[in-house]
């Protein structure tokens, strides 16, 4: 982080409401997500709880930015960090209650393990969960899918707070959902979901649980530094499909890479920037349109500001290139 940033950050702290939870200066927010990569965030707030989070929302003077982000899998924080309040919700936001047919869960919890938690009680119809890499808040907001189904088919209600610590309570057809989007607020902090199962063998849901880990294993670089799909599949076509015809499978730019094994993704090797992988991205959203006239769209979400303007950050222009080898 610059001195500038933490200079900021400093100053900022002070202004800050009294909180139960944890407020922390420049803290290395891009460091957690998946990518591993990026800037700090300016004041980190963990609240205790959401009459926490609510009292401070209600309190922080309205000119500092506030942005909520989850465990990171398919966020991309940028070099120069990320300005005002990021607020992370923790375990408190994390509980899972189950009554009959229905979930109750926090926004924090995993993804994988609502699946399997429904799973554990006989539960059916939310196995995909299992597949998406991150937490149930974000998989609302952007109304997250894997193999068939998405959010919208399993949402009862979402809880949400906006930026002035208001609560509101959205049935799913008030969600505004669509193809990887939802139409709510994008200030908007969602705290809690409820989802509906169906009851059903557990042999079986367990059965489709390990096919699903089956998969994702043998198609994805869930081992790797990545951070999850990178671009939307256009209407009637496949991403990873327009990329590798493209000439992109392998392509390097820094310490960025596209996957070889599934070419929707994005590899930090080891020592990329968030510069180098935004820059890598685009160069492949350059190469698809090039060669089949269709504008990718990002799936990943990009926040807070570059150290350089884009163009002329670490990597430069034309540092893209294509490795010899293709790989499977």
């Amino acid at each position: 982080m610059t001195h500038a940033f933490r200079h900021a950050a400093a100053a900022l702290l002070p202004l800050m409401p009294p909180v139960r939870g944890q407020l922390s200066a420049s803290a290395p927010v891009g460091k957690q997500t998946w990518f591993g990569v990026g800037g700090g965030a300016e004041v980190l707030f963990r609240p205790a709880d959401t009459a926490d989070l609510v009292s401070f929302l209600s309190a922080v003077p309205a000119e500092i930015p506030v942005t909520a982000i989850g465990v990171g899998s398919n966020l991309l924080v940028r070099d120069g960090g990320i300005g005002g309040v990021v607020v992370r919700l923790g375990r408190a936001f994390a509980g899972i209650t189950i009554a009959g047919s229905e979930l109750r869960v926090g926004a924090a919890a995993l993804d994988r393990i609502v699946a399997r938690a429904a799973s554990d009680a006989g539960l059916g119809g939310l196995e995909f969960l299992s597949g998406i890499p991150g937490s149930i808040g974000g998989s609302v907001r952007m109304n997250a899918g894997a193999y068939g189904r998405e959010i919208k088919d399993v949402l009862l209600s979402a809880t949400a707070l906006d930026r002035s610590g208001a609560v509101h309570h959205l049935d799913s057809r008030a969600m505004g959902f669509s193809y990887r989007h939802s139409g709510v607020d994008p200030g908007w902090i969602f705290v809690e979901a409820r989802l509906r199962g169906a009851p059903g063998e557990r042999t079986v849901i367990a059965t489709r649980l390990s096919e699903i880990r089956a998969a994702r294993e043998a198609t994805q670089p869930v081992r790797a530094r990545t951070g999850g799909s990178t671009f939307r599949n256009p209407p009637g076509e496949a991403a990873w499909r327009l990329i590798d015809a493209a000439g992109c499978r392998g392509l390097v730019r820094g310490g960025a890479k596209v996957s070889e094994q599934h070419t929707n993704f994005l590899i930090n090797t080891g020592g990329a920037s968030a510069a180098d992988l935004e820059g890598l991205g685009e160069e492949v959203r350059r190469r698809v349109f090039a060669a089949s006239g269709i504008t990718l769209e990002w799936e990943i979400e990009r926040i807070g500001q570059p150290l350089l303007p884009f163009g002329l950050a670490e990597g430069g222009p034309g540092r893209a290139r294509c490795k010899t080898e293709r790989g499977s």
